[in-house]
């Protein structure tokens, strides 16, 4: 059935088929260089077809929101030194830290039966990617920058930094995430009120103010990568919905 989540006939053809779309514009447009690429694919496999399709979307609507958010004032963020790689491209480690704990959570659900407790999951550990990158990426152009765990004024692009614009854009970016996955529960005959899409809203705004703090305290310090702190940040936002929600 179309609407069915798993491995039935019609959801790994939509899941090959959407597969197929993003290397294709993916390729084009920049956005993975080879090995990021590689990665996507394998997670895509794995949150289409042992997820949903529509799940896959939710993944997709974080990346292509990503870069583009990446893409605004580009050549300003390169004279800074704040953009993301020479031609705006992620890697493969850039696909794990944000992606990785998104395929566990399909997995999980997969695994346990629990595809209706684990959209919300799955749609909270994306909500955190996509505010953390819309906030940085938004937050980096604005000269307004205090430490977070001190609120004294600092440089922009600090680990740590927040700004007003970077805080909008989290904000933005959870809802935006916690909207989609609305959506996708009302496609697939998922049981929705306003509290899951809350949940996700939630998780994906403090899991961003969570990945600014282990920056501050233990990024800065050498003690965390960039990837290791965005995973961190993920897996709590994740941990949190699915306390709220009852998964697994």
């Amino acid at each position: 059935m179309l609407w069915t989540p798993g491995l039935g006939l019609d959801n790994l053809l939509l899941t090959v088929g959407i597969t197929v779309v993003l290397l294709v514009l993916g390729r084009r447009a920049h956005v993975l260089d080879a090995g990021g690429m590689l990665a996507a694919v394998v997670l895509a496999g794995v949150v289409g077809g042992l997820g949903h399709w529509t799940w896959l979307l939710l993944l997709l609507a974080f990346l292509a929101s990503s870069h583009l958010a990446t893409k605004h004032r580009f050549d300003e963020k390169a004279a800074k030194g704040m953009s993301e790689s020479g031609d705006g491209s992620r890697g493969w480690t850039n696909v794990v830290a944000n992606g990785g704990w998104p395929g566990l959570v399909v997995l999980l659900a997969f695994l346990m039966d629990g595809h209706a407790p684990g959209l919300w999951v799955f749609a909270a550990a994306v909500a955190v990617a996509t505010a953390d990158t819309w906030a940085s990426e938004f937050g980096c152009l604005d000269d307004r920058v205090w430490m977070i765990t001190t609120m004294r004024r600092c440089e922009p692009g600090l680990n740590g930094g927040v700004s007003p614009w970077g805080q909008g854009a989290a904000f933005g970016g959870a809802a935006f995430i916690a909207l989609l996955s609305a959506l996708v529960a009302v496609l697939t005959g998922n049981v929705l009120s306003w509290v899951e899409p809350v949940v996700v809203l939630a998780a994906g705004f403090l899991g961003c103010q969570l990945d600014s703090v282990l920056g501050a305290l233990l990024e800065n310090r050498g003690w965390m990568t960039k990837g290791t702190v965005n995973a961190a940040s993920i897996l709590m936002g994740a941990i949190g919905a699915a306390v709220v929600v009852g998964f697994p």
